[in-house]
């Protein structure tokens, strides 16, 4: 099929990250929807950035994935504007939206570059997204809840297994340990679909690569009183024999940052040390070509829903 950019423009969206250290409390605060985090917690976050080299490669990543994406789409025939926005920093998607407001647009195609649904996070683009475009006369919005069956997109993730499992010591004896950011775990009583999803996208992968030894475990969760889903990837190493092989898989995730830099190849490497478990970890998809490839598919289908 074909498009012009008149008609149709394309919104990639991410969590965003602070570009230096003396942005993290302001950071903190939009994430904290305007309070202020302790000192602590200032610090605690600083610690972590400096711990990765002080600087999070997310929003280099995710223009990178942008860019490729429209690459891709327009050797497929299809010549749309690939934009992207963030959901805590700069660019804001507000800021994006504004940008995107500027042509002609009729139809805006947005995606979360997060596979898995979840009012909590999916759900919160949404809102910000509706709210940027409140006032923009008519523009039809059209929202991807979630994507995590996509073919092309497990198929990604099942290439980085495979390499992944050729790289571990091990052989049969490594032990798949897929992992996503975890949420509070009212969701599940609230029927969100978050975890089923998250279930399924595994057994799709195991089922693409043959593993029969594989666990899910939840990771990064937040500090706060309510209690969040587990289990967690640092009790599961915890309680992991002395000399397991395990390969960490961060199927929640589609690009490096924090949460993968520092709380797997970091705090959970450190763990798995003291344990005397061996861990590696699969390479994130960033712009892998089979995971752009998924992207534009997922967009491909969802222009021609109308």
């Amino acid at each position: 099929m074909s498009a012009t950019s008149a008609e149709t423009a394309i919104l990639l969206m991410a969590y965003g990250t602070p570009s230096t250290e003396n942005e993290i409390e302001s950071y903190l605060i939009d994430i904290r929807q305007g309070r202020k985090p302790s000192v602590d917690q200032i610090e605690d976050l600083k610690r972590r950035y400096r711990a990765i080299g002080g600087h999070s490669p997310l929003l280099e990543i995710t223009k990178a994935q942008a860019f490729e994406l429209q690459h891709e789409l327009h050797a497929n025939g299809i010549q749309l504007p690939v934009y992207y926005g963030m959901k805590h920093w700069h660019p804001y998607i507000s800021e994006t939206v504004r940008e995107i407001l500027k042509l002609n647009v009729q139809r805006v195609v947005s995606l979360v570059l997060a596979p898995h649904y979840s009012r909590l996070s999916v759900g919160g683009y949404r809102e910000l997204l509706s709210t940027a475009f409140s006032n923009s006369n008519g523009i039809e919005l059209d929202f991807v809840e979630s994507w995590y069956n996509n073919s092309l997109f497990q198929s990604a993730i099942a290439e980085k297994v495979i390499d992944g499992l050729k790289k571990c010591p091990g052989g049969a004896d490594v032990t798949v340990l897929f992992t996503a950011h975890s949420l509070p775990e009212r969701i599940i009583i609230e029927g969100d679909p978050y975890h089923a999803q998250l279930l399924e996208s595994c057994k799709a992968v195991a089922r693409l690569t043959n593993t029969e030894k594989w666990e899910f475990a939840y990771q990064s969760a937040g500090r706060t009183p309510e209690k969040w889903l587990g289990p967690d990837i640092l009790e599961v190493l915890e309680n992991m024999a002395i000399g397991s092989r395990v390969l960490i898989v961060p199927i929640g995730f589609v690009a490096d940052h924090l949460e993968i830099l520092y709380d797997i190849d970091i705090e959970a490497q450190a763990l798995a040390r003291t344990r005397g478990v061996v861990l590696r970890r699969t390479e994130s998809l960033n712009t892998s070509p089979k995971f752009i490839s998924a992207l534009a598919d997922i967009v491909s289908n969802q222009l021609t829903l109308h």
